[in-house]
């Protein structure tokens, strides 16, 4: 029997046509054409001030903690269930990222943990949105405003998503999305940061121009260009973006598809989840999810185990996700945990991502579908 992957990244089909234009225009440095149709798109698909495109989610995310001033000896406060850059992006700044637990049902940032670990040296929220699901991103703003911080939406995962009619990365202060070839578009490698404080326009724009004012001087705003200030080449170059382009150009096709998959499966485990053997997703109230991924939370870290090798058996690939931060060696070593942690490091071990792309056929849902319910079964009754 074929095997059904985690992830297969979807070719719209304009893509390769798109990079031979960009390779053939002589251009292939960043802020060409294509990066400024691609930046264009992004303004308008969310109502940022400006968009930047990016090398990577990581470059975005750098830049981002620039802007927020950090430096050494300040903090910023992250779930310790999000990927390793949010939080070298700090330590790069010589700052300290300050873990707290997450939300059991979203498994997004907890607000209430947030305001415990507020302290003189605060100076940013980096929220995670898990899955395309947004955080409770009003309650974050306003214990930011409340502190002088700035808040920094990382919607690696977030591209359509919404919350309460707001894109997801364009409600704080900056946000970061991802176009690594697991997201929903894709180009191989690349983000974007969004700068939706029109405070931080200027010098996001020296930032990304390598610390020079380079972009006043091609608007004939300064005879010559020289380093202002700090920066680097965040920019992604133009073969990355051209590809990019014909991806976007077909982003709500596939976020259509990738939410009739992820619900699929929702109603379909909803009898395994009232059967006590496995946790589904949970969308609060107001969000709009964009099907980035569909997991399941299994009732302990070795069903979890017993589940993945038993579809593995099926042909079926499946994946766990993020290894706390507060407790890898890089984050004991750079960072502190506030509070207890006990959702993260519970949710962590039991949780598990199924197949979900644009390309899987009816037969594969069906196949992982079934499967899952059986093994998730299986593994409920032998280790729960």
């Amino acid at each position: 029997m074929k095997e059904i992957p985690f992830n297969r990244p979807f070719l719209a089909g304009t893509e390769l046509g798109f990079v031979r234009e960009a390779a053939e225009s002589g251009q292939l440095a960043s802020g060409g054409p294509f990066t400024r149709r691609c930046e264009e798109w992004l303004r308008e698909a969310t109502g940022t001030e400006r968009a930047l495109l990016a090398s990577s989610a990581t470059a975005g995310l750098e830049a981002a903690m620039i802007l927020a001033g950090l430096g050494p000896g300040d903090e910023a406060i992250m779930p310790s269930f999000a990927y390793p850059t949010i939080a070298s992006a700090v330590v790069r700044q010589g700052a300290v990222p300050v873990f707290v637990d997450i939300d059991p049902e979203t498994l997004n940032l907890d607000p209430d943990r947030v305001r415990e670990a507020v302290g003189p040296r605060t100076r940013a929220i980096a929220a995670v949105h898990y899955g395309g699901v947004g955080c409770d991103l009003d309650a974050l703003l306003e214990i930011a405003a409340g502190g002088g911080m700035l808040v920094i939406e990382d919607a690696a995962h977030g591209l359509l998503a919404s919350d309460r009619d707001r894109p997801l990365g364009a409600i704080g202060d900056l946000g970061v999305f991802s176009f690594h070839e697991t997201k929903n578009v894709t180009c191989g490698e690349g983000g974007a940061l969004l700068v939706n404080n029109p405070a931080l326009l200027e010098r996001a724009e020296t930032i990304w121009e390598k610390g020079t004012d380079r972009a006043a001087f091609l608007r004939g705003e300064v005879d010559r260009y020289s380093w202002v200030d700090v920066g680097s080449s965040f920019g992604a170059g133009e073969l990355a973006a051209a590809f990019l382009w014909g991806q976007l150009g077909a982003a709500a096709e596939l976020t259509a598809r990738r939410r009739e998959i992820w619900d699929r499966y929702h109603d379909a485990f909803a009898a395994t989840e009232a059967a006590g053997h496995a946790q589904r997703p949970h969308v609060p109230a107001g969000q709009v999810h964009n099907g980035h991924l569909y997991y399941l939370v299994l009732p302990t870290p070795t069903a979890r185990d017993a589940f993945i090798a038993e579809l593995g058996e099926r042909g079926i690939v499946t994946s766990f996700h993020y290894v706390p931060l507060h407790s890898a060696p890089a984050g004991r070593r750079f960072g502190r945990a506030t509070g207890s942690m006990t959702h993260t490091d519970d949710l962590s071990r039991r949780l598990v991502r199924l197949p979900l792309w644009p390309d899987l056929d009816e037969e594969q849902i069906d196949r992982v579908i079934e499967a899952a319910s059986a093994a998730a079964a299986g593994a409920a009754r032998a280790h729960g």
